[in-house]
C-alpha cells in the first residue's frame, strides 16, 4: 500500500525555473526508496513537496490516501518528518534533550511521555547519555544523529532525508546508513532519501528512482535501474564503482557473466563462479 505518493506533480519557482515536471511517485509502507539525481535534478524540491513545505504548481500529494491540501499541518509534520541536509538548519535548542523534546512537547504530550520519547530516541541513534550535552559541542556526525532522534521522538510513519550522509567521513557515512537501515527494518519507518551517492544505493536501498531535469526517467530495484548504463550517464550520474569495473571487464576484456554485480559481495560471488579460462583472462 502506498503510504505517500504524488499524482502529476509540477512545480516551478517564482523566477520561472521548472523544478518538477509531471512527477508520479509513490513509496510503500516499510520501503526504503532512494531518489538519485545530479545537482539540480529536482531531488530536494520533491522532498519539500512531499513534506508540504512547497505546494505543487499543479497536481496532488497524498499521505495514506489523504491529500496534503486537507491535512492539518501539525498532523502532517508528525507523520512525514524531514531530516535536512545541514543539521545546523535543524538544531536550535541549547541542549540535546531540549531539542529532541521540542516536537513531542508541541504535540501536546505529557512531560513524562516527552521524557520517555527523548530517552528512547537517544537510545535508537546510539546517543544515550548525551541528553545534557550542549548542541554546539557535538561533532557534525553527532549532530546528524540528534536530528534523527528529534524526528524519531515524534513517531513518524515516513522519514524524508535530504543527503543525510553529506560532509561525513567514510566511517560516518557507513554508520548513518546502517542506522537508517536498522530504523527502516526494525521500526518499520518508510524512508525516502535524496542522494547523489550512487555507491550507497545497492548496499542499503530497496528501490531507486532516477531524476533528471525534474522528471523520473528510471524506477525500480537497483540491479534493474543500473543495467541502463547509458541512461544513467545521460542523467550526469555513473554506475557504482563495482558495476563500472565489471562493465569494463565485459566490454573490453570479454569476461562473460550473468547480471551486473554492484557490491563487493556480489562481485566475489561472480568471480568465484567464473571458469578457469575466464579467471586466466582476469589475471593477464
Amino acid at each position: 500500500m502506498s503510504i505517500i505518493k504524488t499524482e502529476d506533480v509540477y512545480f516551478s519557482y517564482p523566477d520561472g525555473t521548472k523544478a518538477l515536471d509531471g512527477i508520479n511517485f509513490s513509496a510503500n509502507a516499510g520501503e526504503f526508496v532512494g531518489i538519485l539525481g545530479a545537482n539540480g535534478s529536482g531531488k530536494t524540491t520533491l522532498l519539500r513537496v512531499l513534506n508540504g513545505l512547497l505546494k505543487p504548481t499543479q497536481g496532488n500529494v497524498y499521505l495514506v490516501d489523504e491529500s496534503l491540501r486537507s491535512i492539518d499541518r501539525n498532523k502532517l509534520f508528525t507523520k512525514a518528518c524531514t531530516v535536512f541536509q545541514d543539521p545546523d538548519d535543524q538544531l536550535f535548542s541549547p541542549t540535546v534533550s531540549q531539542d529532541i523534546a521540542f516536537g513531542p512537547t508541541n504535540m501536546g504530550l505529557s512531560k513524562e511521555e516527552v521524557k520517555k520519547r527523548v530517552y528512547n530516541a537517544l537510545a535508537c541513534v546510539e546517543m544515550s547519555g548525551f541528553g545534557e550535552k550542549a548542541i554546539h559541542n557535538l561533532s557534525y556526525g553527532q549532530k546528524k544523529r540528534i536530528c534523527l532522534a528529534g524526528v524519531l521522538a515524534m513517531g513518524p510513519e515516513v522519514m524524508l532525508l535530504d543527503e543525510p550522509t553529506s560532509s561525513l567521513d567514510p566511517m560516518g557515512v557507513s554508520a548513518i546508513m546502517r542506522l537508517l537501515r536498522k530504523l527502516n527494518k526494525e521500526n518499520g519507518i518508510t524512508m525516502v532519501m535524496a542522494t547523489h551517492s550512487v555507491d550507497l544505493v545497492p548496499l542499503f536501498i530497496d528501490r531507486v528512482i532516477i531524476l533528471n531535469k525534474g522528471k523520473i526517467i528510471l524506477d525500480g530495484k537497483p540491479e534493474n535501474v543500473f543495467s541502463h548504463a547509458e541512461v544513467i550517464r545521460d542523467a550526469k550520474l555513473r554506475l557504482p564503482r563495482i558495476g563500472h569495473l565489471f562493465e569494463i571487464l565485459r566490454k573490453k576484456d570479454g569476461v562473460m557473466f550473468n547480471g551486473l554485480p554492484l557490491t563487493i559481495g556480489e562481485a566475489r560471488e561472480v568471480i568465484k563462479s567464473l571458469g578457469a579460462d575466464q579467471l586466466t583472462q582476469l589475471t593477464q
